[in-house]
């Protein structure tokens, strides 16, 4: 049963997608881009920065598939204003950190938004969209990540080199709630939707068990490189500060790039079930151009292009077939579960790489992003040659 909303223009929706998926990420850039920062400021080791993210992710791992169901019954707009909030109150109390305690419980309430970003926003798609309109709508709205990351990457690194890190904090914490309150004014209202009994089953079936088994090592891999790549950077590079951070707005712009291709490439449920396993592949060749970087530094750049374009679009093609397989009932629960095996990597990622990177090893850090790339690749390739045999 589809819920009875007055309609929204397309593209004030796609805009506020848009920026919902980018604020339920804000922090987790944020944390990585001022790495570097963090860990003279706060006295953190490699260790301690990468269980940040697995702190966030683990949170969203865990709460994906109730905010799924959650999302299916209260409907987009209460979803949207919920996350949000959460994203605005994360980025206040990471800003206010005295420490790791208190910026580790802040990241655990920034899983909260994470969890609640592909289920809501998705709803919203299925809800409002004309079906013609939705692989354009969804590979946009899943660009947000990727703009977060350009942001954060150019003039908020400019903001913390000038007015110290936690001001940037600040400031999209602010920006965060007024986004809460634009949801507010501009979406209409909705009513609780309840789904056939035959359709309330908990556990993924089908095509969604096969995106969320290979989106485990895709976010392990793309976790490692956005927490890590700045203070690889500094520390093994030489780069300065600011100029590690911009290496994050580079992937983020080539992902906003790799994801708009992507919805042009994207014309036929068939065709898009192709994707993952090509971009993976590409994953695997940029992540080698990182172990390579520490004798030719330059390569460094064209790593984070090519990673932004292969590795970072790949779950923008995720939740588009989602979309395609998922009846409208079932959008969020679906893709809370596939967001539940991404965020699952992403806590399982950093911390063996926070390991290898503490010990000075970089090198094997990168080989084992360069596995969970070419695991999810095998994966990905499976999943096709099964369905078509």
């Amino acid at each position: 049963m589809r819920m009875n909303r007055p309609p929204i223009g397309t593209p004030v929706l796609t805009v506020l997608l848009t920026s919902a998926m980018g604020l339920s990420m804000m922090h987790f850039f944020l944390l990585g881009a001022l790495g570097p920062r963090l860990v003279e400021s706060l006295s953190l080791s490699p260790t301690l920065l990468g269980l940040t993210t697995t702190v966030s992710c683990a949170v969203a791992t865990l709460v994906s598939p109730l905010s799924g169901r959650m999302v299916d019954q209260a409907g987009p707009k209460r979803s949207l204003v919920v996350l949000m909030t959460t994203a605005a109150a994360a980025l206040l109390l990471i800003g206010v950190a005295p420490g790791p305690v208190v910026l580790l419980a802040s990241v655990a309430l920034g899983g909260l938004a994470q969890a609640l970003a592909n289920p809501a926003t998705n709803k919203a798609i299925a809800a409002d969209a004309p079906v013609e309109r939705r692989a354009l709508i969804t590979s946009v709205k899943q660009s947000g990540v990727q703009l977060a990351a350009l942001i954060v990457g150019l003039p908020l690194a400019w903001l913390s080199a000038a007015a110290g890190w936690r001001a940037a904090m600040w400031v999209m914490a602010a920006v965060a709630a007024g986004a809460a309150l634009w949801v507010t004014l501009a979406l209409p209202g909705d009513r609780p939707e309840q789904a056939p009994a035959s359709r309330t089953r908990l556990l993924p079936r089908g095509t969604v068990v096969w995106l969320l088994a290979f989106s485990v090592p895709l976010g392990a891999g793309i976790a490692c490189v956005n927490t890590y790549i700045a203070l690889f950077a500094t520390e093994k590079l030489g780069l300065g500060n600011t100029e590690a951070a911009a290496l994050v707005a580079v992937i983020g712009g080539a992902g906003i790039i790799g994801r708009m291709a992507c919805s042009r490439a994207a014309r036929s449920p068939r065709r898009t079930r192709q994707l993952p396993a090509l971009l993976l592949a590409g994953s695997v060749a940029a992540t080698l151009l990182l172990v390579f970087a520490a004798q030719l530094s330059p390569l460094i750049w064209c790593a984070a292009a090519a990673i932004g374009l292969c590795a970072v679009s790949v779950n923008a093609v995720t939740m588009m077939l989602v979309l395609h397989h998922s009846p409208p009932e079932r959008a969020g629960r679906d893709s809370a579960m596939v967001s539940a095996g991404f965020f699952a990597g992403f806590a399982l990622g950093p911390p063996f790489f926070g390991l290898l990177a503490t010990s000075g090893d970089w090198t094997a850090g990168w080989l084992l992003v360069a596995s969970e790339f070419t695991a999810a690749a095998l994966l990905a390739t499976t999943w096709v040659l099964r369905d078509h045999a």
